[in-house]
């Protein structure tokens, strides 16, 4: 009986348009551009802006249903630029001679994300958007990190962005 009160949920919830993933797309959205993000930051770690960029397509690729285009023509945009990247200490081991007990990689983007589907324009903003992870150095080099905390942060970020314009949260 609990089996087929489930379903009848499920089926019920789904032909009224609810979504498990919590995307809430327009039905009548159908395309999106997403121009690669410039890095505008201080600090440009080369590939950063490629792999955000990759990561906000694969996301939108993988949870909607929407199709990217490589046209400013779609029914939504979104323009982007990392404008922050630092790597900051965030406690100090030793009071003798200063050492970094653990640090925080935080990088900031600002999007623009733009709905061009009538009466859905509100839906609209230009934000910044702010993801960090805290790591230690003990035992292995920034180098040897850096990619792995880049693409840890990246994934915040992208559920954020993501979330923002089509879960409606």
């Amino acid at each position: 009986m609990r089996k087929l009160i489930f379903i009848l949920a499920v089926i019920t919830l789904s032909g009224c348009g609810y979504k498990f993933n919590g995307a809430s797309i327009p039905p009548e959205m159908k395309t999106v551009y997403i121009q690669p993000f410039e890095n505008v930051a201080q600090l440009v770690v080369p590939r950063l802006s490629t792999d955000l960029t990759e990561a906000f397509k694969d996301r939108v690729r993988t949870q909607s249903r929407l199709n990217l285009i490589t046209a400013s023509t779609a029914d939504a945009t979104f323009e982007g630029r990392i404008t922050d990247y630092t790597i900051v200490p965030i406690s100090i081991q030793d009071n003798a001679r200063p050492i970094a007990g653990a640090n925080r990689m935080t990088i900031t983007v600002s999007v623009k994300y733009t709905n061009k589907i009538k009466g859905h324009e509100k839906e609209s903003f230009e934000l910044p958007f702010t993801a960090f992870t805290d790591f230690s150095l003990a035992g292995q080099t920034l180098q040897a990190q850096e990619k792995a905390l880049i693409d840890k942060v990246t994934i915040q970020l992208t559920e954020n962005i993501f979330n923002r314009a089509f879960a409606q949260w």
